[in-house]
């Protein structure tokens, strides 16, 4: 009689969506945990500083990826790989997960939430622009309005002054410090990233090269830190205080954010989850706003306002070039991954 039963089925769609408002609050997580480390100071360290964060919430992630994808990491698979392949993924796991998530978290110690989302979205437009000129990739119309409409939208967000008064003053225009400048950094080197993944890593299975890629990056990132900040930095990550935070950080935002989001991307088509992801910032801002009270300016209403324009149109233009079979085509390659993660952005990790 049981077998009758209906079978429930979570549509791939749905898990994108969790995923989604997960990756959306990272940002704003990471700031309260180091926010509540500085009541808590350890012989003047901060024991859930923004690099153990970064350092641990990338253990976790190295954890899940590996029980995943633990079929495609053979010693034969990996043996089919030239050099070249694997000079070039090392450069990628240098830029995407050391270099970009080590400016990205700088910069949240330094400036807003919002600025640092808003700001990051300099990566869509900018793998665009690379890719016509360095790849030759064709694109229509629609695809290079949407990403000058976004680009502006983040040259507003950075531009204009925070409220309607200060427009009276032109020392208020274009008033952006260090955060922002790590930002867009993070933008540019997740952007090359892409670019090179695109040109040189078309062929590496996707399981080996997330595993690789979150491997290396967190192993560089350990050893650029220890360099910058000193051999004392990473004193703390055993700390008790420091797990007792992190087994929500880790859990939460890493593994089950992490774990829903393969799960969709399985699930679903390309077209739906760069749609869905697509969605990433405003989750970011509403995020900010419930966590950390952080009220949007008039620059990031602006600003925000005319990159989700931008993110509209670039979207009608990808739907007007691809085919039915495109727009149905399952996320299996790296080049997929990497289209879609553009136009989620940082997720924590």
């Amino acid at each position: 009689m049981l077998r009758h039963l209906p079978t429930l089925r979570i549509p791939g769609q749905l898990y994108l969506w969790f995923a989604v408002l997960i990756f959306g609050a990272a940002n704003s997580v990471t700031r309260k945990l180091t926010e509540i480390g500085t009541q808590s100071f350890v012989d003047g360290r901060n024991p859930i500083s923004f690099c153990n964060v970064l350092f641990v919430g990338n253990l976790c992630a190295l954890a899940v990826l590996i029980i995943i994808y633990r079929r495609q990491l053979t010693k034969t698979q990996l043996q089919q790989f030239s050099k070249n392949q694997w000079l070039n993924l090392t450069i990628v796991a240098i830029l995407a997960s050391a270099v970009a998530p080590g400016l990205i978290f700088q910069a949240l110690a330094l400036t807003k939430v919002n600025n640092v989302v808003l700001v990051g979205r300099l990566e869509p437009p900018l793998t665009l622009a690379l890719s016509i000129w360095l790849l030759r990739e064709r694109v229509n119309s629609w695809e290079i309005i949407g990403a000058l409409v976004s680009f502006i939208g983040v040259t507003l967000t950075i531009a204009l002054p925070s409220t309607s008064q200060g427009m009276a003053s032109a020392n208020n225009y274009f008033n952006f410090g260090n955060g922002e400048i790590l930002a867009a950094i993070a933008a540019v080197a997740l952007a090359t990233s892409t670019i090179i993944g695109k040109a040189k890593l078309s062929k590496i299975p996707l399981g080996i090269y997330s595993v690789f890629r979150t491997t290396l990056g967190t192993v560089i990132f350990f050893f650029i830190a220890l360099i910058v900040y000193g051999h004392n930095h990473f004193m703390d990550v055993l700390s008790p205080f420091l797990w007792k935070w992190m087994l929500i950080y880790g859990p939460v935002i890493v593994v089950v954010g992490q774990s829903f989001w393969l799960a969709g991307l399985r699930a679903s088509s390309v077209s739906k989850a760069s749609l869905v992801g697509s969605f990433t910032p405003i989750a970011s801002v509403i995020a900010a706003y419930l966590i950390l009270s952080e009220v949007p300016t008039l620059a990031q209403y602006i600003g925000g306002i005319v990159i989700l324009l931008g993110v509209v149109i670039s979207y009608i233009g990808s739907q007007q070039k691809q085919s039915f079979d495109i727009k149905t085509e399952k996320v299996n390659s790296t080049d997929k991954l990497r289209q879609i993660e553009s136009e989620v952005g940082f997720k924590g990790m």
